[in-house]
């Protein structure tokens, strides 16, 4: 959600984007089978649950004597014995935004097969007044006007400093290290609530961890936001490997996500 409040845009809820998914390498598998002596194919509805299964039939070499039900059946299985690792074979990649810098923090903690390119402060401007409002404020009309103010005066505050480090800065030759340095300096006046983007990379076992952890209700509430979009669009893209998982309401409006299968 954008909302405008006098030259402020303000996000709501986070925006995901999937821009990335795995391919198969059709040759490489049906040699590894033919040198094997066997023959073998799944139902999965796309490569990374593809790559799953045959991931977890490698360790046992059980491409000739599948269990009935497919792929669905195969992942469901893993799940309940919690067979983990087969599902870190699993690769996609997603852009964040109207995301704060609040909510970064946090999500750069969750290292174990995640890979993070943000926007970064000290190359692009910030003049465009871009911040992320808390629900909590955002639901009560006087705390949105007392943090509209507070987020109007730290850019304006950014806006006077990045331009008098600017002029300060004229003996500098270099235009594009120029405005590097005064940005970088201004920048530190900006509240946590400034909206940043982040390119994200994470295989199929750290999504799962990053749900059951950021979509609890004992989450900060912007990141389990961010959680519960993320499950929404993995639960289409990747159905056998995120069906588990239960949305229930909260009283703030958000979602939890649980699931019977947790830790895998």
């Amino acid at each position: 959600m954008l909302a405008l409040s006098q030259d402020l845009r303000i996000f709501r809820e986070p925006v995901v984007y999937l821009v990335g998914r795995q391919t198969l390498a059709d040759e490489g598998l049906a040699c590894f089978l033919r040198d094997h002596g066997v023959e073998w194919t799944s139902d999965a509805p796309e490569p990374g649950e593809y790559l799953i299964e045959a991931a977890g039939r490698v360790c046992y070499m059980s491409f000739a004597k599948p269990r009935p039900g497919g792929n669905k059946a195969y992942i469901s299985h893993l799940l309940e014995v919690g067979h983990g690792s087969v599902l870190e074979h699993s690769v996609w990649n997603f852009i964040f935004a109207g995301v704060s810098r609040s909510l970064t923090h946090e999500l750069v903690r969750h290292r174990a097969g995640f890979a993070y390119s943000q926007l970064s402060q000290r190359y692009v401007d910030e003049s465009v007044a871009e911040y992320v409002e808390p629900l909590a404020i955002a639901q009560d009309r006087e705390l949105h006007d007392i943090w509209v103010e507070a987020v109007g005066h730290s850019h304006a505050a950014y806006l006077k400093l990045a331009e008098r480090l600017a002029e300060k800065l004229q003996d500098e030759p270099d235009r594009t290290a120029r405005r590097k340095m005064a940005r970088q300096a201004a920048r530190s006046v900006l509240p946590n609530a400034t909206e940043t983007k982040v390119f994200v990379t994470a295989n199929g076992r750290a999504l799962r961890h990053f749900i059951e952890m950021r979509g609890s209700r004992h989450a900060d509430v912007e990141i389990r936001q961010l959680a519960i979009a993320v499950l929404r669009l993995m639960q289409h893209e990747a159905p056998n490997l995120f069906s588990d998982y239960e949305l229930t309401p909260l009283p703030d409006g958000t979602h939890e996500a649980s699931t019977p299968h947790r830790k895998v």
